[in-house]
């Protein structure tokens, strides 16, 4: 079950960062980069928001000029 975004917000900065963070991890997870939380779903993305909601993945913000 996907967490309520209002949830997940309380984790980021803004929808933008989730959505960046959540494909970037749900990449990872299709690469085949294990699982870090216990969950029935095999949707890659279901997952990504999974972990980010219980903190197990996190994103770095970049600094503002460094590309």
């Amino acid at each position: 079950m996907t967490p309520p975004l209002e949830d997940l917000l309380s984790k980021v900065d803004s929808k933008y960062s989730l959505v960046v963070a959540a494909a970037k991890r749900g990449r990872q997870l299709m690469e085949g980069h294990p699982k870090l939380v216990d969950t029935r779903s095999h949707k890659p993305v279901t997952i990504a928001l999974q972990e980010i909601y219980e903190g197990k993945v996190t994103y770095e913000h970049p600094k503002a000029g460094s590309r």
